[in-house]
């Protein structure tokens, strides 16, 4: 029997990977990598579909040392110049600088507070956001959660960091459940 997924689900076996193994899943918040991974992959989303950059999620894997903050924190120019030749992810200049930038602030909440998850958690009081959408219309694009993390995630010195990316970033990790109503992982999750 065919499963009912959210709305947004293409009938692409990634989208459908994605959606059933990981979207909205908290199990891997606590994996500092993931969610820099997922910061970036948002970031870089910025004007694209996702399932464009989910087709490149191994390159960018590669080309950013596994999400590795420590790494990519100490990429160079000369880095940087090989990664706008690299035809396996969204060859933007600034967006690419953006995580490298990104990865410095990362490290600085790391040390700050101990690990980026344990940031989130404590500022989202510590506890999952479950809605009850019925449409997929329904579901916003931010919210005034995502319009608070924006401002404070800016003012640690992140970019490509506004509150719809925020937003998709909380759905993603699991800060946020956003299945409908009607979808089988509503209740699994």
């Amino acid at each position: 029997m065919e499963k009912n997924r959210c709305e947004w689900v293409t009938k692409d076996l990634l989208y459908i990977q994605y959606h059933d193994e990981e979207w909205g899943n908290i199990e891997r918040f606590c994996d500092d990598h993931y969610l820099f991974e997922m910061l970036t992959l948002e970031g870089a989303q910025a004007g694209l579909s996702w399932i464009t950059i989910l087709k490149r999620r191994e390159n960018y894997r590669e080309a950013f040392d596994q999400f590795d903050p420590l790494k990519v924190a100490a990429y160079t120019e000369e880095k940087i110049k090989n990664l706008l030749d690299n035809k396996g992810i969204i060859r933007n200049k600034r967006k690419i600088k953006s995580t490298v930038n990104n990865a410095k602030a990362f490290i600085n909440i790391q040390e700050e507070c101990g690990s980026f998850h344990h940031y989130l958690w404590e500022f989202f009081g510590g506890k999952q956001i479950k809605n009850h959408w019925k449409r997929h219309e329904e579901v916003p694009a931010a919210t005034k959660e995502s319009e608070k993390l924006s401002k404070e995630l800016r003012k640690r010195g992140f970019s490509f960091v506004g509150p719809v990316i925020c937003y998709s970033f909380m759905q993603a990790v699991g800060l946020v459940n956003d299945h409908t109503v009607d979808c089988y992982l509503y209740h699994e999750k």
